[in-house]
């Protein structure tokens, strides 16, 4: 279902369906078959909001996914998990497996994130024992209650609500409260245009209402702030000391605007002694195009590479940014962070987050065939937030490219790893591991973070700026 304004505050979406009955399942994504097993019975759905899809080849962000496991989690009982979901990288889970939210964990709205329900093994809860110690201590007779089953049942229909309100989503199922899930930083409610149901359920009916009936619109206007001060210095004449690629695609207004206001505002980047770009390929509609030239002109920050953004074609980007690097800034590099001081002024290096020994998935989404790869490890390679390589390679890539002897492989960070260990036989390069290439999200002093919204990038900067160095979500 489309949202085309999203979603605002007091906006909810009632959902009538039916679980499937469990099928068996041979190749389970959510549990472990044992030993002597040929399949796993499973039933579950997930219903997610969704914003809108930003490059071909990438999943469009899951603003909120919820997810009944009726049969089939690891777990043997049957959960509700929920999460969120930004450029394919999930944060932490938010499981509800029967057991109410404890009494110190804070509320949304004033309700719990979990509701509790009937378990055959409620007698094992801390609850259940400090209820039965207590009793026995002071005399108390036991007091009846009702205890609510689980609220989904195969073959069995369902009337779930999902409400907006100010601190985060709420799940009404059968007219009793199940769940509430916090908004996570990143996300407001107008990105949430899109309502996708999936699995084992049959749908009846969906009814949307209290929707809004206008969107602050996802237009560059409304992101860009076209003040000189937001535009990038010069270049400099002599050599800068490092310079950053950094990977966009065309309508990512808002994610470059963010970094102009945050870290490309160092006092190194405003002496050009550290030169930053934004690369940039070509988007399917011809308008977002034109409001990229036109950022491109003004901010003098873009480099617009000529073919059409798909997800498979991302390295293409890692090698114009080597191009620019080697023939536009030549930059050396042998100073850019105390990691890179550590090797001769004429090493070469690779600095990231290096993965060794790491295997190709031969099946799922990110399947790599034989034909594309068929050793059983890939070379060592540096993980995708961020990495550095010495002016010498990127200028060996660039030749490679150019007399077509480089071969691109459709993950840009493997590709990277191919072309170094393919440089490393004819001069030895050094290999630096450093963990403050951060993977996951954001720890604490790091280098670099992946998937980082605007607003997660200029809370950071501002906490930096207060001499903090602190992740701003840590969900």
């Amino acid at each position: 279902m489309e949202l085309p304004c999203g979603l605002t505050l007091g906006s909810h979406i009632t959902v009538v369906g039916k679980p499937r009955w469990a099928h068996p399942e041979r190749d389970p994504k959510i549990a472990l078959l044992k030993e002597g097993e040929e399949a796993v019975m499973v039933t579950q759905f997930m219903m997610e909001l969704q914003g809108l899809k930003t490059v071909d080849g990438e999943d469009p962000p899951r603003i909120l996914h919820f997810n009944p496991r009726l049969k089939g989690d690891w777990s043997g009982k049957p959960v509700i998990e929920q999460n969120t979901c930004y450029r394919m990288q999930w944060g932490n889970a938010l499981r509800c497996e029967g057991w109410s939210s404890r009494a110190d964990e804070e509320t949304v709205d004033g309700l719990v994130k979990c509701e509790k329900w009937l378990r055959d093994d409620d007698s094992n809860s801390e609850d259940s024992k400090a209820t039965w110690w207590l009793n026995r201590l002071i005399g108390w007779k036991k007091k009846m209650s009702y205890n609510w089953p689980y609220p989904f049942v195969e073959g069995k229909l369902f009337v779930l609500t999902l409400s907006a309100g100010l601190e985060g989503y709420h799940i009404n199922v059968d007219g009793r409260h199940i769940t509430s899930f916090p908004y996570r930083t990143g996300f407001v409610l107008e990105d949430a245009t899109g309502l996708y149901l999936n699995g084992d359920v049959d749908v009846q009916s969906v009814f949307a209402a209290s929707l809004p009936a206008s969107h602050p619109s996802f237009a560059p206007q409304q992101h860009l702030e076209m003040f000189k001060k937001w535009q990038a210095p010069p270049l400099p004449n002599g050599q800068p000391e490092l310079f950053i690629g950094v990977l966009s695609a065309g309508n990512h207004f808002a994610e470059r605007m963010a970094v102009r206001k945050t870290w490309m505002q160092h006092e190194l980047i405003r002496s050009s002694k550290i030169v930053a770009r934004f690369f940039v390929a070509l988007n399917g509609r011809k308008e977002i195009n034109v409001d990229l030239k036109k950022e491109a002109e003004y901010f003098g920050d873009i480099v617009i590479v000529p073919y059409m953004d798909n997800y498979d074609l991302v390295v293409l980007k890692t090698v114009a940014i080597c191009e620019y690097g080697v023939r536009i800034v030549d930059a050396k590099v042998d100073v850019v962070i105390k990691e890179a001081k550590k090797v001769q002024g004429d090493g070469s290096l690779y600095i990231g987050n290096i993965n060794y020994y790491h295997k190709p998935l031969r099946n799922g989404k990110w399947a790599v065939t034989y034909e594309e790869w068929p050793e059983e490890e890939y070379p060592p390679y540096a993980n995708g937030p961020g990495y550095i390589i010495s002016c010498d390679i990127a200028g060996f890539i660039v030749a490679e490219f150019e007399s077509h002897k480089l071969r691109l492989f459709k993950m840009e960070d493997v590709s990277m790893g191919m072309w170094v260990e393919k440089f490393n036989n004819t001069k030895t390069v050094e290999y630096i591991h450093s963990l403050k290439f951060c993977q996951f999200g954001c720890i604490e002093d790091y280098y670099t973070a992946h998937y980082q919204s605007p607003r997660q990038m200029i809370c950071l900067w501002d906490k930096l700026n207060q001499g903090k160095s602190q992740c701003c979500n840590m969900r």
